[in-house]
């Protein structure tokens, strides 16, 4: 598949490049990406929800009241769940949410998505480009040329560029990364996929 290289103002250059039929013309396994994107999210969660069990709570353990004759149940101390501030029955306790997913997965499941978007005809490949300066209203620039601007973007670049990362910081739906730190959950949540020119050969070697 032939793809058109565009520059920053959203014009050809005149040069084409072939997406590698090994990452972006696979048939996309949907369950593979569903397993990415669940090891992603469980990863960011931090587990520190807990709450107090009946042997956490300070106070006396002395039995409040005798075992027979007052009508009522029986109760140890006042630290007896049934008593407010008591502890709390099979309350939350800090845990860890991730669990180990495959590297093979972890590729299939962002070749799928990127075969997905080629398939979609939701990827563009633009030059490599640089900032001098951070420079948000730039930024919008290149996204409005591209037919992109309000709409979920992920630009993938070659090299961290701290510039073009500091100029899309602000826009809520435009995502910057690079090769390296890319994820299937990025990759899934952008309606469309930016690739510079010099991504594709590091995606290529990356992924398989």
């Amino acid at each position: 598949m032939k793809v058109a290289v565009l520059d920053i103002k959203g014009k050809e250059t005149g040069r084409e490049v072939t997406l590698d039929k090994s990452v972006f013309g696979i048939e996309p396994n949907e369950h593979a990406v569903y397993l990415d994107v669940k090891n992603y999210l469980a990863n960011q969660r931090q587990g520190t929800a807990k709450t107090k069990e009946r042997g956490e709570i300070t106070g006396s353990t002395k039995k409040i009241k005798k075992q027979k004759g007052t009508g009522t149940a029986r109760a140890g101390s006042i630290k007896s769940p049934i008593f407010r501030g008591g502890g709390t029955i099979f309350g939350p306790k800090q845990r860890d949410y991730g669990f180990k997913l495959n590297k093979k997965v972890k590729k299939l499941a962002r070749k799928s998505v990127l075969s997905s978007r080629a398939k979609e005809k939701a990827i563009q490949i633009l030059e490599d480009f640089t900032f001098e300066t951070p420079k948000t209203k730039e930024f919008i620039n290149i996204l409005n040329s591209l037919s992109v601007s309000g709409k979920k973007s992920l630009l993938l670049v070659n090299e961290q560029n701290k510039n073009v990362f500091l100029s899309s910081r602000n826009l809520k739906k435009a995502n910057v990364t690079t090769v390296d730190e890319v994820n299937t959950y990025d990759l899934i949540n952008a309606e469309h996929l930016i690739l510079c020119e010099g991504t594709l050969d590091q995606l290529k070697e990356r992924l398989n």
